[in-house]
């Protein structure tokens, strides 16, 4: 009996299980010595000085924006084909977003798609671009960077879907063209931790803000604290029970439990890597009769992606059919699929602020884009299995 095929889904050895176990029987389930081990694993993993976790990469995006001091007035460039936290945190700091178009064939925003978003800000100040490492594969960062560098714009890297790849010598996280990289540990994504974020930076004052705004505010360093006749006793050491709050912050902390899963994972990134690289080359075989009506995702000119899902691009009309009824004839086969992502600026939200917006790659991308399903567990006859339904579905 073939078994039902989600487009993606954790995996969960006995080392994590084992791990999140030995969290439960320690003495801190938060706040504890898991949180500082997943951030020194994380750090080494993407070779960068210090990464902060947090509760989720919605939370990395608002702190990583936070830590900038984004604000009212300000514009943030965010590619229009991402999940819509990369576009709100930009909101939630009260500044506005301001979308670049993408190649229609990678779903990738590129230096020139930052430059025509430029010339849209109108009265608002540009302070930040928020690049966006989508499907797995890396957007050409050196060159993204260099046009924003001449911009006087700041860079966060949105890597939620490309944990542990690398644009040239670099690894993603490294933040070798950036300020900040925001990861995520979704289940879905390549590491998992439950939810659980992350944000990673060669910047010490960025990171010590990170971590300070992810706590509500509070610092207990005696150096930072601004009211010294609270803090200090009359021999001027500080007050053993104080702690100050010079602004407010947010409770965006990670558990132990999370962290402890997470660290167990990250020991596993390079086989989950390999195999979905694996599972990735098996599709490109098995979907090369379909071509051209179905073909792979475009393939970037620089890096090695760490694939996160599986996405296609597929010539509906030329088909004879829609989106909605492969996805259904599909899932009437057992085989879940998705679509990564209505381009955000055609959300109402965001339309209703961008009215008459027009990015016409974002658009032929989402047109034809659809999400197959791909994790560390899946078989090589699965994929066999995925490819050949869709034909029958397509046909």
């Amino acid at each position: 009996m073939t078994r039902p095929l989600p487009y993606g889904r954790q995996f969960i050895d006995d080392d994590d299980i084992a791990a999140v176990v030995a969290a439960l029987k320690s003495d801190c389930l938060t706040t504890g010595p898991a949180v500082t081990a997943f951030e020194a694993a994380l750090a080494k993993v993407t070779e960068v000085a210090d990464a902060v976790v947090c509760s989720s990469g919605t939370a990395a995006l608002h702190l990583a924006a936070l830590a900038l001091d984004l604000g009212p007035g300000d514009a943030v460039i965010v590619p229009s084909v991402t999940f819509v936290a990369t576009a709100n945190a930009a909101r939630y700091v009260g500044g506005e977003v301001v979308f670049a178009d993408v190649d229609p064939a990678t779903g990738l925003m590129g230096s020139e798609h930052l430059e025509e978003a430029l010339r849209r800000c109108g009265g608002l100040v540009p302070k930040a671009v928020f690049p966006v490492h989508l499907n797995g594969q890396c957007v050409a960062m050196k060159a993204l960077s260099e046009a924003a560098r001449r911009h006087g714009l700041a860079v966060v890297e949105d890597a939620c879907h490309a944990l542990g790849s690398r644009q040239g010598e670099a690894a993603t996280g490294a933040c070798a063209w950036s300020d900040m990289a925001v990861f995520s540990f979704h289940p879905v994504k390549t590491v998992a931790m439950g939810e659980g974020g992350a944000v990673t930076t060669g910047d010490a004052r960025l990171a010590e803000r990170l971590r300070l705004l992810r706590s509500h505010g509070i610092t207990r360093d005696p150096d930072g604290f601004l009211q010294p006749d609270e803090a200090f006793d009359a021999e001027g050491r500080p007050n053993p029970w104080y702690y100050e709050m010079a602004s407010p912050g947010f409770n965006y902390r990670a558990s132990d439990l999370s962290c402890a899963l997470g660290t167990s994972q990250l020991a596993k990134l390079d086989r989950f890597m390999a195999r979905r690289a694996q599972l990735v080359a098996a599709y490109d075989r098995a979907l090369a009769p379909l071509a051209p009506r179905v073909v792979p995702v475009g393939r970037a000119a620089d890096g090695v992606p760490s694939w996160h899902i599986q996405v296609v691009l597929i010539d509906f009309a030329a088909c004879g059919t829609t989106r909605a009824k492969v996805m259904r004839g599909l899932a009437e086969r057992g085989i879940s699929t998705q679509v990564h992502y209505l381009p955000v600026h055609r959300q109402p939200y965001y339309r209703g602020r961008s009215p008459g917006l027009s990015l016409p790659g974002a658009d032929a991308y989402y047109d034809r884009c659809l999400t197959l399903p791909l994790f560390y567990g899946m078989e090589d006859d699965e994929v066999e299995r995925v490819v050949r339904e869709l034909g029958r579905v397509l046909s």
